[in-house]
């Protein structure tokens, strides 16, 4: 089973993209961050006609994430992320499908830094921490993916000078994910990549995605249950290239059944 996680930069922009991607690859599950998209206006049933079940939790302009299901409708969806009920932002959806427990997520940038964004950031990360320790008691089989936001260490990105004082790469933001990590999680990627050097994200600005001037920041953690089953995982890179693109490219893990 391949689960897939792709920041998409606003879903009617990249509507031909994510199409060609879907019926080129054809991911069992596909967790899209960034829609920039209200539930309402999201484009569900382009997926529907090539196959896909909907679920979305948007927000107009900004931030919005989204779980795309092959031939299954996702069940027991639920939207937003426990511990400040005053928190509006539209960064976090889960549901299980087919036996597995998803979450997808879009964490907070955090720039710039220090401030109140970088203290959001933070707050939101304990918030997830004590969510995804809830889930590890469940012992369930549970993938949590996303745009994390955080490049884990230095051979996660491109240049460490360049990035020094951006919110992905502070000690905070790491420690942050390591705790993560240290609950139980594994990094799939990091994990068949112990070395380093791939790359999820490449900025618009200064030919970064021509230079190869990239990061990583787009995860997907398995839970003891999933970790077992790790067959696969890797970057659809070349989607990055093409015609009118996210600064994303797609993430995915495959799992034995």
């Amino acid at each position: 089973m391949r689960i897939a996680s792709f920041n998409i930069n606003g879903v009617k922009a990249r509507l031909p993209r994510l199409l060609e991607w879907l019926e080129e690859r054809r991911p069992a599950i596909a967790c899209l961050q960034e829609i920039k998209s209200q539930n309402d206006s999201f484009p569900a049933a382009d997926f529907e006609k090539v196959g896909y079940h909907v679920a979305t939790h948007g927000q107009k302009g900004f931030n919005g994430v989204a779980l795309l299901v092959d031939g299954q409708a996702p069940e027991n969806v639920t939207r937003g992320l426990p511990g400040d009920p005053e928190d509006v932002q539209a960064r976090f959806i889960e549901a299980d499908v087919n036996g597995l427990h998803i979450v997808n997520l879009y964490l907070p940038n955090g720039n710039p830094q220090p401030g109140p964004k970088f203290d959001y950031k933070l707050a939101w990360m304990e918030r997830l921490r004590h969510r995804m320790k809830e889930l590890l008691e469940s012992e369930q089989p549970v993938v949590v993916v996303g745009d994390f936001n955080v490049i884990p260490e230095d051979k996660d990105v491109w240049s460490v000078k360049a990035m020094e004082k951006d919110a992905l790469m502070q000690p905070e933001s790491r420690d942050a994910y390591r705790r993560l990590l240290n609950d139980g999680w594994t990094d799939a990627i990091d994990t068949l990549n112990p070395r380093g050097g791939v790359w999820t994200f490449w900025d618009y600005q200064a030919g970064a995605w021509q230079r190869d001037h990239g990061f990583r920041i787009d995860h997907l953690l398995l839970s003891p249950e999933c970790a077992d089953r790790l067959e696969a995982a890797g970057v659809d890179k070349e989607y990055r290239g093409r015609e009118k693109a996210s600064d994303h490219a797609p993430v995915w893990v495959e799992l034995r059944n």
